[in-house]
């Protein structure tokens, strides 16, 4: 029974404006080059800005300090059958998308698997692409982020046991 409960993928997304452009990464993807905020899957052991922090480095090789919350959304996307996905896939994605501060760049540093380049885009052209984006949440979030959207990181709370080894199983 409890393989028929609902389990949207829990994601993070960074939400980075400097001078009127947002940062994006263009990556490979099995529906092919896509645009996409820096973003990715909440690890066990971390909590949700560790997870924003460590995806944008990893994606951008810029350091981030997460600073609001811009919004949490809930999406559902349906991916075509492809040899990496026979008959497909309908997944939902769970994003906690966080603006804040750039910090510095990492020039030696090697971009995660799958990201060809960062890209600086304008909202206009981010949303004329719209078409190439890897979520259907990129513009939301932006159009969030100009319209002033921002919530304290101090609703956020992470237990002790997220980050403790693992618990006993209840019997």
């Amino acid at each position: 029974m409890d393989d028929l409960r609902y389990k949207p993928s829990t994601t993070v997304a960074a939400i980075i404006e400097r001078e009127g452009r947002f940062l994006l990464v263009e990556e490979h993807t099995p529906e092919g080059l896509l645009l996409n905020n820096p973003a990715g899957h909440l690890d066990a052991g971390e909590s949700l800005l560790q997870a924003c922090v460590r995806e944008t480095l990893e994606e951008t090789a810029f350091a981030f300090t997460p600073e609001a919350l811009v919004g949490i959304y809930l999406a559902r996307v349906q991916m075509p059958d492809g040899p990496k996905r026979p008959g497909g896939a309908d997944i939902s994605y769970l994003r906690f998308a966080f603006c804040g501060t750039l910090g510095a760049f990492d020039a030696a540093r090697q971009l995660d698997t799958g990201i060809v380049r960062t890209l600086w885009l304008t909202p206009e052209e981010i949303r004329t692409s719209a078409a190439r984006h890897r979520s259907p949440l990129v513009v939301q979030c932006m159009e969030d982020y100009l319209a002033g959207r921002r919530y304290s990181l101090d609703v956020l709370r992470t237990h002790a046991s997220v980050y403790d080894a693992p618990l006993p199983l209840v019997r």
